[in-house]
């Protein structure tokens, strides 16, 4: 079984092959360049090295959120692009569930954190000692609220994510329970994480066609919301103008 996994959740660009159990190939980049300029040729590049042809995958994994709007589109357009190009199905990896994957064979609690924002992350618990299982699923919440249910908890905690180099000082204030965070090679997303669970999903029957796949965002974007609340504070406005004009009448 071929799985070919794509991440762009995040400033992450990663490419991966994962083939019968084994990463046969991965390119991953963490740099300032838009998805849209490096993740196809990524996967050109990646399949051309592997000799492999594209049409050789049986299904295409991809990080399905949350994360950044903008890549997450980017992901989801090129995974639906090769899935109707090449008719193979897609697989929706969760892209906290997919971080935490890649850390097998530890002890204690496994804590994704992505910066969301507004003092807030996005991010999920887990464990992986043995077998893979989720103890949060993924969600957006405040780091204190995130803080407070970890020390409620009372295991050993490990973070890793992009979240951490914002928030390691105001966790480390909060935090009553061992912590640790991730070292370099495993504290950011991998596309061979993201093709490594979706080939579990695969074999589970976890699939959809290149037309059904949509990214989950878990919450509206930046610009949804400002236009939302300015919606509201207008309606209150007219509200309070039109209250006093018959305040004003009477």
């Amino acid at each position: 079984m071929r799985i070919l996994g794509i991440e762009s959740s995040s400033l992450v660009a990663s490419a991966a092959v994962v083939e019968d159990g084994v990463t046969v190939g991965e390119y991953t980049v963490n740099h300032k360049k838009t998805h849209s300029q490096t993740l196809l040729p990524m996967i050109d590049s990646l399949m051309s090295l592997l000799e492999m042809k594209p049409s050789s995958v049986d299904a295409i994994a991809v990080s399905g959120g949350p994360g950044s709007f903008t890549g997450l589109r980017i992901g989801s357009a090129t995974a639906k692009g090769l899935g109707l190009a090449l008719k193979k199905p897609l697989i929706h990896v969760p892209t906290l569930d997919a971080m935490a994957y890649g850390l097998f064979g530890v002890s204690g609690l496994i804590c994704p954190i992505m910066d969301a924002r507004r003092n807030q992350v996005y991010t999920g618990i887990y464990r992986f000692e043995n077998e893979f299982e989720t103890v949060m699923e993924q969600a957006a919440m405040d780091v204190g609220e995130l803080a407070a249910r970890l020390n409620q908890m009372g295991e050993r905690v490990i973070f890793l994510g992009d979240g951490v180099p914002v928030y390691e000082m105001q966790l480390t204030e909060l935090l009553t329970v061992p912590f640790l965070f991730a070292p370099a090679h495993a504290n950011r997303q991998r596309a061979a994480s993201v093709a490594a669970l979706g080939a579990v999903y695969f074999r589970e029957g976890k699939i959809e066609t290149a037309a059904e796949h949509k990214p989950d965002y878990l919450r509206k974007s930046q610009a949804e919301r400002e236009r939302e609340e300015r919606e509201s504070r207008e309606k209150e406005t007219g509200k309070t103008f039109r209250h006093g004009c018959d305040e004003t009448a009477g």
